[in-house]
């Protein structure tokens, strides 16, 4: 992790002690690197510079205003999944013809907000969609643009939950029936198909399944091309892997290779959609311990952070490397468990991990935090969000306040029948 040093045995980022934070904000809390997302960016697009290729944000793998400004700030568009995620991108400025609407389950609002708004292109994930946003746009007076998502029906080495191209999968159109559709769409007043997307899965570390994805997503847009059918903009989607602990993320001089190889960038426009990649990394959860408890067969560390805050390791089994922020000198490494304060067995944020001698009160680090953690987070067993931390050389700000027990059961209230 880029930006996240220890100096003088202290866990700093950037050039910040991560000890300084913790006396003016309570644990548990995220923090973040902006200079590890700006390189991560820039090191991306970089890559891409000569392949007619616009970056997209995911704003799904941390919705924080202040990344997406980040973001946006160095030129991308935003890749949204919600109206929701609309309005957050529009909110900080990002341009409604530089956002890109995907995801299976559009409602028939969210989809007449996004035809208000002239979003650049709306991303269709089936026949029953499509004929929605036809109906949707002619009562609006509108022309939709779209692009068809296709799933290739190839197989990824990630985890089951988040592999997305397989023909089991809920997303996309099977190729090649999905033509038929094209088809029937291009005949239609109300819909203007301007392209096609592909996106087969998260965290992925291997390049040759897309490889194969781009593929055949450049051979469909040819058939369409030879239909008659003018489409101009490929999607690319996003997935690349990062290193969680041991792993061997693709980099980016070999993601544009096979770009280059594979896709028309001279004749299209060509949009790829990272999110996990340029984010994960880019941040921990700090937390603190609560006690330390051994029950004969394990020793659990029990830490204010649960997960409520952090769901990756209940949801996923996925392993995130904890680290003490201060670090003492000891020969004696002990096997524990890492455990939130949630009544369930499943609250567990790390097991059987190696780390020296911990006492109640110390600090621990939660690494590659930036993706899929506070996004995910919930007030589950009524416990406050945490605050996020956005630091900038030696300096901070708190880009999400944790909000009060009253602010929390504001949005709540009785029944008329109960008062």
């Amino acid at each position: 992790m880029d930006y996240f040093n220890y100096k003088n045995g202290i866990l700093h980022v950037e050039d910040l002690s991560i000890n300084n934070i913790a006396r003016s904000i309570e644990t548990p809390f995220y923090c973040y690197s902006s200079t590890s997302m700006r390189k991560n960016y820039n090191d991306l697009s970089n890559s891409l510079s000569k392949l007619n290729t616009s970056i997209f944000y995911a704003i799904k793998a941390n919705s924080n205003l202040a990344i997406i400004k980040l973001f946006s700030d160095l030129g991308a568009g935003a890749d949204v999944v919600s109206e929701g995620e609309i309005r957050r991108a529009l909110k900080v400025g990002i341009p409604n013809n530089k956002i890109i609407f995907s995801g299976v389950g559009k409602t028939k609002k969210e989809i007449s907000f996004a035809l208000n708004k002239e979003i650049l292109q709306i991303n269709i994930e089936s026949e029953s969609e499509l004929e929605l946003i036809n109906q949707t746009a002619l009562e609006l007076n509108k022309k939709a643009n779209v692009a068809f998502r296709i799933n290739p029906d190839i197989e990824v080495n990630t985890h089951e939950k988040i592999t997305t191209g397989k023909k089991e999968n809920k997303f996309g159109i099977p190729w090649p029936e999905a033509k038929e559709v094209f088809i029937k769409a291009s005949k239609m007043k109300n819909i203007n198909v301007i392209g096609l997307a592909i996106h087969i899965g998260s965290q992925l570390l291997d390049l040759s399944p897309l490889e194969k994805a781009f593929k055949i997503v450049m051979d469909a847009t040819n058939e369409l091309l030879e239909l008659g059918i003018n489409v101009k903009n490929i999607d690319l989607g996003g997935g690349l892997g990062v290193k969680y602990v041991d792993e061997k993320p693709p980099n980016f001089n070999d993601y544009a290779d096979i770009i280059k190889k594979n896709i028309d960038y001279e004749n299209m426009n060509i949009f790829i959609e990272p999110g996990r990649r340029l984010v994960a990394n880019a941040g921990i959860l700090v937390t603190k311990v609560i006690y330390v408890k051994n029950n004969g067969k394990k020793t659990f560390l029990i830490v204010d952070a649960a997960m409520n805050d952090l769901l990756r390791p209940s949801l996923y089994d996925a392993v995130h490397q904890i680290k003490p922020i201060q670090v003492r000198e000891s020969k004696n490494k002990k096997s524990f468990d890492i455990v939130g304060p949630i009544c369930e067995s499943g609250d567990i944020l790390a097991k059987n991990i190696m780390l020296d001698e911990i006492l109640p009160e110390e600090l621990l680090s939660i690494h590659s935090a930036g993706a899929y953690g506070s996004a995910m987070s919930s007030n589950y067993n009524s416990r406050l969000l945490v605050p996020e931390i956005l630091v900038q050389n030696r300096d901070f700000a708190i880009i999400r306040k944790r909000p009060t027990y009253d602010e929390m059961l504001k949005i709540e209230k009785l029944a008329k029948w109960q008062v």
